[in-house]
């Protein structure tokens, strides 16, 4: 099988994930609606994810918790953890947050700012990366045992004051599945399926788990995805769900596609998602377990 996308020619797949089932799980997290905390489509896309995981995984663990925002909202949210090979010692960690946020903050236009976000690459993504892996490990389990976590809440309030964003990895930070949790390596798999795929080194990564980096890039390049996992640093840093985990002393970076038009948009639809991109990087998240 190839597929024929916008990145100058077709890929083929280099490992048993499935980029059309993948992007098929976007379609569906679409059809529930915006995910915001405390709407029906938060619930019911919740629901789903939850019984989908429970469908391919050994162990599945549902945190619920209420946030209070700042402006007295009080959230339901819930973070949901699979688990494959539970009892192995050697983990890794795989986060992606599967919220959407409640205004389109960067669309140009006053009208289209105060309107929810669809979320197709923002959250839709990496939770469709997320369960197609699960496809893949159901039925070869993995050399590890691995932890595929999606958090809640992420994208929530206002990033410029740290207000209401990255709850759900913030308490999953403090919430860890055992005391002594402590992963080989983890990866925040984010907005990863746009067309023209360019993911570039995060800097908050670079500092805080350099080695992760270089293991994540490294594995790429073997599977000849050099020209979509760029060996540059960007030059900015990016607050995502990494940071908390990084603080808790988990060595978890973030590969993120971060030059994305459609971000904080209601352009962020389905018509902005390649599954060929899907491809690239599922391959690598595959790669990197098996």
């Amino acid at each position: 099988m190839s597929l024929a996308g916008c990145h100058g020619g077709a890929v083929t797949p280099q490992t048993p994930f499935n980029a059309q089932a993948a992007y098929g799980y976007v379609q569906t997290q679409l059809a529930f609606g915006t995910r915001i905390p405390g709407t029906p489509g938060a619930q019911q896309c919740g629901d789903w994810i939850i019984a989908q995981m429970r469908l391919r995984a050994d162990t599945v663990i549902v945190q619920s918790w209420s946030h209070t925002t700042v402006g007295g909202t009080v959230l339901p949210l819930r973070n949901i953890i699979a688990r494959f090979r539970p009892t192995a010692t050697e983990r890794v960690l795989y986060v992606t947050h599967w919220d959407t946020r409640p205004v389109s903050d960067e669309a140009p236009t006053p009208e289209q700012r105060r309107l929810p976000m669809p979320g197709a690459n923002d959250g839709g993504s990496g939770v469709a990366l997320l369960i197609a892996l699960g496809d893949v490990l159901k039925k070869t389990p993995p050399s590890v045992g691995v932890d595929l976590v999606f958090v809640d809440g992420e994208d929530y309030g206002d990033f410029t004051k740290n207000q209401d964003v990255l709850i759900g990895s913030s308490y999953f930070a403090t919430h860890l599945p055992s005391p002594d949790y402590r992963p080989i390596f983890g990866v925040l798999w984010d907005m990863i399926g746009q067309k023209n795929l360019a993911i570039y080194e995060e800097p908050n990564s670079m500092d805080g788990a350099p080695e992760v980096v270089n293991r994540v890039w490294r594995e790429a390049a073997g599977l000849g995805y050099d020209r979509y996992f760029i060996p540059q640093t960007m030059n900015f840093r990016i607050t995502d769900d990494h940071v908390p985990l990084l603080k808790a002393g988990l060595r978890v970076i973030d590969v993120i596609d971060y030059n994305y038009p459609a971000h904080h948009t209601p352009q962020d639809a389905i018509g902005q998602i390649s599954a060929e991109s899907l491809q690239i990087v599922g391959d690598v998240a595959t790669a990197l377990v098996q």
